[in-house]
């Protein structure tokens, strides 16, 4: 006689939840950006503060606003980032800022884009309870990004994209 255990699958809201609330606290980000136009590559290490925001919180009201949606309290979730980044090479530079996300079932919405200060929604996937993966297209271009928790020591954050 053979037995068989219930696969438990998650809900990509409860994915998305328990990523954004281990990524609270205090990063050391190091990601690589690909230009394939030139094909050169960026690196850059930022170091990170993350806060987990609950549903109805003040920054994803605002970010609802931004977005011109009705329902102030749509997001069920979100995180508020701000970072130091230093740009190694091949046009090194320093620069500072932070963003809001703001979950809505498969779509990440942001207060502003990697090369605008408009607002973007990007759509997301959870490749695993660890690992979630962007995709934001505005004004001709496509990000692809890949954030992934560190599975033993939960002391740093590799943000490929």
């Amino acid at each position: 006689m053979t037995s068989s255990s219930p696969v438990v699958q998650r809900s990509l809201l409860s994915l998305v939840q328990d990523f954004f609330q281990l990524s609270e606290g205090k990063w050391r980000s190091q990601r690589r950006y690909y230009t394939l136009k030139d094909g050169e590559t960026q690196e850059v290490v930022s170091f990170l503060t993350v806060q987990f925001l609950a549903q109805g919180s003040a920054e994803l009201i605002h970010l609802a606003d931004l977005h011109e949606l009705e329902d102030a309290t749509i997001f069920t979730c979100g995180t508020l980032a701000t970072w130091e980044s230093n740009y190694i090479g091949p046009s090194p530079k320093q620069t500072t800022g932070s963003t809001v996300f703001g979950v809505c079932g498969a779509q990440l919405y942001r207060d502003r884009g990697f090369s605008t200060s408009k607002p973007v929604i990007a759509q997301f996937s959870m490749r695993d309870p660890k690992t979630m993966c962007l995709r934001t297209e505005y004004s001709g271009n496509l990000f692809e990004e890949e954030l992934t928790l560190p599975i033993a020591t939960q002391t740093s954050l590799r943000w490929v994209g």
